[in-house]
């Protein structure tokens, strides 16, 4: 198993380095994509645990899944005069003009979690983890534990257009490819949302014989996953047994998914990216050199062979 190791050295500082710099003079804007999982809400609150250590005045404003709405907090954050700004951008695409103004407002802005289709002298980094590992891992997992066993494979895919939707998937597939007992029948987005994972869940079970031709269930997070365990045992089936459970976050819900047995599988993302970012930022507004444009955090897999309930109560305590 590879895990992908750590935030760039430039970007390692002691938090009391931000408080030397009149952290408690600052003004962060924070464009939140929303609270669409149990993740996004565990960022979120890690984010203000962080600026609140640090001294900074957050400026909060949740997207509720619109980049419309992202678009007009972040101008509103220019007009503010803010020393820098965090967005957590909900997809790729359509950000340059309001990143420009930022930038001639000589604004930096950092991207969390996700990144954008921008000229990258438009933001200062994007602190984020390898999303098409992320999809690999899931991926090799499946191969590995299938050891070439003729093996059909839904897949519920982020929001449409989103770089983790977009990654996670093109990692997935890297990793199935030339292995052709292994292949992709329904493929279909549930929004990284619980209720709309259950939902085309259902739809996809209804489509293959009540379940029946599935063998293994691919999600590109956590929430998506657990909606669909429901929907599995709602039709008469055991998830975990019956239909592989492989998905992405390792959120607290997953866990409890495992220790009972009806998931088998989950790649980490920290939610914890604000903490890299106001340390790059720290050291950018210390002594003015940029840090690494990706700054790259933790990723790893967990089985049900990890202790699932004590994994569990760990990350409760991170916000979740």
């Amino acid at each position: 198993m590879k895990i992908v190791k750590a935030l760039a050295s430039a970007t390692i500082l002691a938090a009391c380095t931000f408080g030397s710099a009149s952290a408690a003079d600052l003004v962060v804007g924070f464009s939140q994509i929303g609270s669409e999982s149990g993740w996004r809400a565990a960022e979120t609150t890690l984010t203000k645990q962080q600026a609140e250590e640090r001294g900074i005045d957050l400026k909060f404003a949740d997207a509720q899944q619109k980049q419309e709405n992202q678009i007009k907090a972040i101008r509103s954050f220019i007009a503010q005069g803010v020393d820098a700004i965090l967005l957590a951008p909900v997809v790729a695409t359509g950000w340059d003009e309001v990143l420009e103004e930022a930038k001639d407002a000589e604004i930096p802005v950092i991207l969390l979690d996700r990144t954008v289709d921008a000229p990258e002298d438009l933001y200062l980094t994007a602190v984020t983890s390898d999303l098409v590992h992320e999809g690999s891992v899931a991926g090799k997992w499946l191969v590995d534990t299938v050891a070439g066993k003729p093996c059909n494979v839904v897949e519920l895919q982020g929001t449409t257009g989103s770089s983790p939707a977009i990654d996670r998937k093109k990692g997935f597939e890297q990793a199935l490819s030339g292995n052709d007992n292994l292949k992709i029948v329904r493929s279909q987005t549930g929004d990284f949302t619980r209720t709309k994972g259950k939902e085309v869940m259902e739809s996809f079970l209804k489509a293959e014989d009540g379940g029946k031709n599935i063998c293994a269930l691919y999600a590109h997070n956590d929430d998506m996953a657990v909606g669909a365990i429901q929907a599995i045992k709602e039709a008469g089936l055991k998830p975990g047994n019956d239909i592989l459970v492989v998905s992405i976050d390792a959120v607290p819900d997953i866990f409890q998914a495992m220790a009972a047995g009806e998931a088998n599988a989950t790649v980490e993302l920290t939610p914890n990216m604000a903490g890299p970012a106001f340390d790059a930022l720290a050291a950018y507004l210390k002594d003015g050199k940029a840090p690494p444009k990706w700054i790259q955090t933790e990723s790893k897999l967990y089985t049900q062979a990890d202790d699932p309930m004590k994994v569990y109560e760990e990350k409760k305590g991170l916000g979740y």
